[in-house]
C-alpha cells in the first residue's frame, strides 16, 4: 500500500514543537515532504532533524506567521526546495491565559496579537498559498480552531475565542470560493490537549478537573490532533470541505 501523502508537499505552522511537530513526524513518515514553518529557528531546526532521522525529507522556514513578508518568504522557501505545495495546515497559535482574559480585564496590544497569530496568520498562508495548491491541481487547507469558539467558558481567554469563532466563518468561504479548483478546506476543534503551550498552565488540580470533564478520561495528546489532519491532507477525505471536525474526548457531546 502506498503512503497516505506520497508525493505531497505540506507547509505546517508553527512545526517546531507541540501539534505541528508532532503533524510533521506523522506526514513525513507517510510520504510528504515538510516545510517547518515557525519562528523558533532552533526548533524548527530540531523537528527537521527529527523527520530526517525517519527517513523523510524537511526543510526549516523561518519566520513570523502574523507577518506578511516573513509569510511569502516562507511559502517560496517550501516551494523552491520541494517544487510544489499540496497541503497548507494552519496550525501556528497562541494561547496566553494570564494576557488574554476578559474583555474587560485583556490589554489591547495583546488582543492585536493574539489576532494576528491565530488569525491574520490564516490569511497570509491562504492568500500566498493558495495560487500553488491550484498550479497543483489542488489541495487541502486545514486550520486548527477550538472548542473555545464552540461554547462560553467561565475562564475567559476572549481575544483566543473570537479568532478561532472568526476561523469558523474564513474556512466556510475559503471552502465555496476554492472548490473549483480542487481544494478542499476544513477546521480541527481541538479539546485540551497537552502541549508545551497549555503545560505551564497544567496544574496537577486543573488536570484533575479536565480528566473528570472529558468522557475519555483523559486529556488530548498532540498525537490525536495528528491523525485528524492527516486524514484531512490525504486523498482519503476528497469529498469533504467545509467541516469540522471536534476531537475533544466528547467534551462538547454532553
Amino acid at each position: 500500500m502506498s503512503p497516505r501523502l506520497a508525493g505531497k508537499v505540506a507547509l505546517i505552522t508553527g512545526a517546531g514543537m507541540g501539534m505541528g511537530r508532532e503533524a510533521s513526524i506523522l506526514f513525513a513518515s507517510e510520504g510528504a515532504c515538510i516545510v517547518v514553518a515557525d519562528i523558533d529557528r532552533a526548533a524548527a531546526a530540531e523537528t527537521v532533524a527529527l523527520v530526517t532521522r525517519t527517513g523523510g525529507e524537511a526543510v526549516a522556514a523561518i519566520g513570523d506567521v502574523a507577518v506578511e513578508s516573513d509569510v511569502e518568504h516562507m511559502i517560496d522557501e517550501g516551494v523552491r526546495r520541494f517544487g510544489a505545495l499540496h497541503v497548507l495546515y494552519n496550525n501556528a497559535g497562541v494561547l496566553w491565559k494570564d494576557r488574554d482574559r476578559s474583555v474587560l480585564e485583556t490589554d489591547g496590544t495583546w488582543w492585536d496579537r493574539v489576532m494576528a497569530i491565530n488569525l491574520k496568520s490564516v490569511f497570509w498562508v491562504t492568500k500566498y498559498g493558495i495560487p500553488h495548491l491550484r498550479a497543483a491541481g489542488g489541495g487541502s487547507i486545514i486550520l486548527i480552531g477550538s472548542v473555545s469558539a464552540l461554547a462560553g467558558f467561565t475562564r475567559a481567554q476572549d481575544a483566543y475565542t473570537a479568532a478561532k469563532g472568526a476561523l469558523i466563518a474564513l474556512n466556510k468561504s475559503l471552502a465555496i470560493q476554492f472548490a473549483k479548483d480542487g481544494i478542499r478546506s476544513n477546521v480541527i476543534h481541538p479539546g485540551i490537549v497537552e502541549t508545551p503551550l497549555q503545560a505551564p498552565y497544567l496544574s496537577d488540580e486543573l488536570r484533575a478537573e479536565f480528566k473528570t470533564a472529558i468522557p475519555l478520561g483523559r486529556i488530548g495528546q498532540p498525537r490525536d490532533i495528528a491523525h485528524a489532519a492527516l486524514f484531512l491532507a490525504s486523498d482519503e477525505s476528497s469529498f469533504m470541505t467545509g467541516t469540522e471536525m471536534i476531537i475533544d474526548g466528547g467534551f462538547m457531546a454532553q
